[in-house]
């Protein structure tokens, strides 16, 4: 099991416009600063879209934690 706010700060450095939710733009340029994670648009909705429980094509903090608990 992952530390709540441990996954809180996480969660929030990726949500750069701090609305309370991860989008596949935010996702992506996430990845691209941690070093030589290059993906395209397509493939971080995909990655969004396996977690995003309610189909809103956003990663909430709740979606984001239960990911980090399976």
């Amino acid at each position: 099991m992952a530390d709540i706010e441990e996954a809180r700060t996480q969660f929030q450095r990726i949500d750069k416009d701090g609305d309370g939710f991860i989008t596949a733009a935010e996702f992506k340029t996430a990845l691209a600063q941690e070093g030589d994670w290059h993906v395209t648009e397509s493939v971080a909705e995909a990655v969004i879209a396996a977690q995003d429980l309610n189909g809103d094509k956003l990663l909430s903090f709740e979606e984001f934690w239960g990911h980090l608990n399976k």
